[in-house]
């Protein structure tokens, strides 16, 4: 198999466990274009558009000529930085896919834990840790012995497999977990591509920036009608929403002050103090029996 030619594909999608209500919420904070799309039964995927992806591109050809404050952040570390973004503030995990011409690879985030990521080298040569398929496994619930042996073949030399046929390997294992990717939706394809069959999957929606005012309406209807999971209220409520505003608001002062501080870090900021936010004002609001 040939290796990954980076001038027809270079992309990444990002793989939620959880149902595109769960979803919307937190996609919306991080200001990126995308479109949303279920992928099966507790699945959703988001895809950036053509210009984000474009972007990112003209970053990372920045960075190979400047020092890596300078010069921002490879396709690699954007996806990582979003499946971080995406997470902090939920219950559920994300599985960020990349692929360019110097190979493929994946991110798995979920919480505050740490984001760990493993790399296929073009010609499908792995280089990383095999602790990070086990974090895939232990965060996505999968089968602790099958999958497990499906994923140590991903980690082995193959001649007849390159950095694509890894990634769809890796798809094929998620599947088992009942990921189901729409139509044409497929690692290794460009960035057009992938775009246009995510915007012809059913159910697709764009994922825009709504405004401070709207995301907290929303996320206090999202949280009466069930789409976010179990609120907490109470004591234990407030005290969590004050110390996620804080590491918000920590985190957006570190990524405003740090001029080489990636966009992931203000994304993260702003999720967390979104979702402290909320979590005061749900208390609050069910507190006075506000209907």
């Amino acid at each position: 198999m040939s290796a990954i030619d980076h001038s027809r594909a270079a992309g990444a999608l990002l793989l939620c466990r959880a149902e595109p209500d769960r979803v919307r919420p937190s996609a919306q904070l991080l200001r990126e274009p995308l479109l949303l799309a279920p992928a099966g039964e507790g699945w959703s995927v988001l895809v950036p558009s053509e210009s984000a992806a474009e972007e990112e591109g003209a970053e990372k050809k920045g960075a190979e000529k400047g020092s890596a404050e300078e010069g921002g952040a490879n396709l690699a570390a954007v996806t990582a930085e979003w499946a971080h973004a995406l997470t902090v503030a939920e219950s559920w995990p994300a599985v960020g896919l990349w692929w360019d011409a110097e190979g493929a690879g994946f991110v798995v985030a979920s919480g505050f834990r740490r984001t760990a990521g493993f790399t296929w080298l073009a010609d499908g040569s792995p280089l990383g840790e095999e602790s990070a398929l086990t974090a895939l496994r232990a965060r996505l619930g999968l089968d602790p012995v099958l999958d497990a042996e499906a994923f140590d073949r991903l980690t082995r030399p193959d001649s007849d497999a390159d950095a694509r046929a890894r990634v769809l390997g890796l798809v094929a294992v998620l599947a088992r977990a009942g990921l189901h990717l729409p139509p044409g939706l497929a690692p290794g394809s460009d960035a057009r591509t992938l775009h246009t069959a995510a915007a012809a999957a059913p159910a697709a929606e764009p994922v825009e920036w709504p405004g401070w005012r709207q995301a907290v309406r929303t996320g206090l209807d999202a949280s009466e009608q069930g789409a976010v999971g179990e609120w907490i209220r109470g004591p234990k409520a407030r005290a969590l929403g004050a110390a996620e505003v804080a590491a918000g608001v920590s985190l957006l002062v570190y990524a405003r002050r740090r001029r080489g501080a990636r966009r992931g870090w203000a994304a993260a900021g702003a999720i967390l103090l979104t979702d402290g936010a909320l979590t005061i004002a749900y208390d609050v609001w069910r507190a006075r029996g506000v209907r």
